[in-house]
């Protein structure tokens, strides 16, 4: 039986194990586990464990380890999170140098953009502040280097004041007209430019408590409709637009995060075979610095996406439908679970199963993942150092190469699952999140077969065996068992299935030197 047979039998082998479980489940508990949202939910925690499963693999393969994954999985996740940071600005806001009460003039940047008579709102500052109104726009002048222009207001200032250390006192922004005020729909004399759904405007006036409502969407003939009505508002208000700007585009976030991971797989690689440090060591130490700099960056706050339910959420929490509707139901409400069917279409309890977004995504990963590893160069010669790094160097492989792009490949594959995890929970708390994913990751490429020797392994397999993983997490779930024993249980799967392959591969050789 050839390396390839034996790779065959093991895939069958899990296979047969997965299918043996969910015989189980459809026995003990049809009505929760053949539910449209259960098979979804497994299929959207298999992707996502399956694209770190994937990159683990090809570092097994090449013989190595990397027990940084969950803490990279966080690290990604938290940078994710902190390039689209978004702040609020106001249209229109220009900083404020200087305060002079006894001439009523405040120095604003002279890129002001304001026109005598025009009512601003000063903020930012706790005596000076408030709507105050144009009465003369000054000359520009230097103060201190800086280009400013005083304006003549009015009511004026309480108190002097002057900037310390290049920083502003505060802020002033234009405000608008409100010619009417409706219910959740607000009318503005100018509509203000670009404000979009998510954006706020800022109610000010002269007597009342500031009150900031969020944009539900800008209509037509300057009007905006608000998410939510307030009784007390009305046209004596003025309205301060103010427009959700990010740090960064979502483009240019994820392609920052995954140059950040990459760069750190090559830095893997590097220690790894010009250093000849352990894999075991390097990586164990990436576990601690990842995890402590996704804590220093987030200073151990949690973070998350709230600002970006509308495009990124869609991508963690949207699905194709496929048009196929199914139930389980009792048959008989007397009796145990196992008196149940399934009803179709458009029977009454009938539900819609969808294929999350997150699935195709692991879907191209495998591809990708096949043809590299089966039908290119590099993935050969990754095989080969894996099962003999000397004999592959004297076939004249670059074996420091390969072994480093296996590390890299890894950490772009961790980097996208940490990206997959991150608007998937929508909230990462630093401190906990991706704890043990790197277990996970390498106990589903082992129960893939994958060899912790090197040489050895196969996607589809890696694919099956996190399918797996996530099996046995599902069904502690839907059978009841304590969570307690959740570690004890998925460790004693990991187990047998190692000695499995340990069986399978005394099994191989020994059929092999009869042959011989």
């Amino acid at each position: 039986m050839g390396d390839r047979g034996t790779g065959l039998l093991k895939i069958a082998g899990i296979t047969t194990l997965l299918l043996l479980l969910w015989c189980i489940l459809v026995w003990e508990s049809p009505l929760s586990f053949l539910t449209p949202n259960n098979l979804e939910n497994l299929l959207r925690r298999t992707s996502l464990y399956g694209v770190l499963g994937i990159g683990v693999a090809f570092v097994i393969i090449s013989s190595g380890i990397d027990l940084s994954i969950g803490s990279l999985v966080c690290l990604a996740a938290c940078l994710l999170a902190l390039f689209l940071q978004v702040d609020y600005v106001p249209v229109g806001q220009v900083e404020v140098w200087q305060v002079r009460a006894d001439a009523s003039t405040i120095s604003v940047a002279a890129d002001h953009g304001f026109n005598q008579g025009d009512e601003l709102w000063y903020y930012k500052d706790r005596r000076n502040k408030g709507l105050v109104k144009v009465v003369n726009i000054g000359d520009t002048e230097l103060l201190d280097g800086k280009s400013v222009t005083v304006l003549t207001v009015e009511p004026p200032p309480k108190r002097d004041q002057d900037s310390r250390e290049e920083k502003p006192l505060g802020k002033i922004s234009s405000t608008f007209d409100v010619v009417n005020y409706d219910g959740k729909v607000a009318k503005l004399e100018n509509s203000a430019p670009g404000l979009k759904h998510n954006d706020k405007i800022l109610f000010v006036h002269g007597n009342e408590t500031p009150r900031e409502k969020t944009i539900d969407q800008n209509g037509e003939d300057n009007q905006i409709i608000l998410t939510d009505e307030d009784s007390g508002l009305n046209a004596d208000f003025r309205a301060v637009p103010i427009r959700k700007t990010p740090y960064m585009s979502i483009p240019l976030a994820l392609l920052s995060v995954f140059g950040i991971v990459l760069c750190l797989g090559v830095i893997h690689g590097l220690l790894i075979t010009r250093l000849k440090m352990q894999p075991f060591v390097v990586t164990l130490c990436g576990l601690l610095i990842y995890r402590g700099l996704s804590r220093w960056l987030t200073n151990d706050q949690t973070v998350g996406f709230i600002e970006y339910q509308e495009t990124l959420g869609k991508v963690a929490t949207g699905r194709w439908e496929t048009g196929i509707q199914f139930m389980p139901v009792k048959v008989d409400p007397t009796n145990d679970a196992s008196s149940w069917k399934l009803v179709w279409d458009s029977a009454e309890g009938a539900q819609m199963f969808g294929i999350p977004y997150s699935f195709f995504i692991f879907l191209a990963v495998i591809v990708s993942a096949i043809i590299f590893l089966n039908l290119t160069v590099w993935g050969r010669h990754l095989q080969a150092v894996g099962r003999n790094e000397e004999a592959a160097r004297y076939s004249g492989i670059s074996t420091h190469r390969i072994t480093t792009l296996a590390y890299v490949l890894c950490a772009v594959l961790t980097g996208l699952g940490g990206v997959m995890f991150a608007i998937d929970s929508n909230s990462i708390a630093p401190s906990s999140f991706g704890n043990f994913f790197e277990l996970y990751a390498i106990a589903a490429a082992v129960l893939g077969g994958c060899s912790l020797r090197g040489g050895e392994g196969s996607i589809l397999g890696v694919v099956v065996g996190t399918a797996l993983m996530q099996t046995l997490y599902n069904s502690i779930v839907l059978l009841k068992i304590p969570d307690e024993l959740e570690f004890t249980i998925i460790g004693a799967v990991i187990l047998f299935g190692v000695a499995g392959d340990e069986l399978t591969r005394m099994l191989a050789a020994k059929f092999r030197s009869k042959e011989a």
